[in-house]
């Protein structure tokens, strides 16, 4: 599964290109903030497998008002550093590697 161009963000961590993108309008159960935000990273050039971060936060346009920061590109260059070591592979096929970051999170 790619991601679309449209509404990627590029970001470069250790001179690798990668696109990472955050959904616009959340999920039912973001929406509610019975689960935490999620956003995905691919290689910018050679897409492959799916990196799908899961945050600690809830999704900054809820529909309950809880106050959630945003994803800043920090975050997600810490996310991919933290994948490659635990083993991503971006530009090789597969199945969508899962990270989850959600320690704290509450419902």
């Amino acid at each position: 599964m790619a991601i679309g161009r449209k509404g990627s963000r590029r970001i470069v961590v250790d001179g690798t290109t990668y696109r990472w993108r955050l959904r616009g309008r959340p999920t039912y159960s973001q929406g509610l903030c019975w689960s935490p935000c999620t956003y995905a990273v691919e290689h910018a050039d050679a897409p492959g497998t799916t990196l799908v971060v899961t945050t600690d936060q809830p999704h900054a346009s809820n529909w309950v008002g809880e106050s959630g920061s945003p994803v800043l590109p920090k975050d997600v260059a810490v996310a991919i550093a933290a994948a490659l070591q635990k083993g991503w592979s971006p530009t090789h096929p597969g199945s969508p590697f899962h990270l989850n970051r959600s320690d704290g999170f509450a419902t």
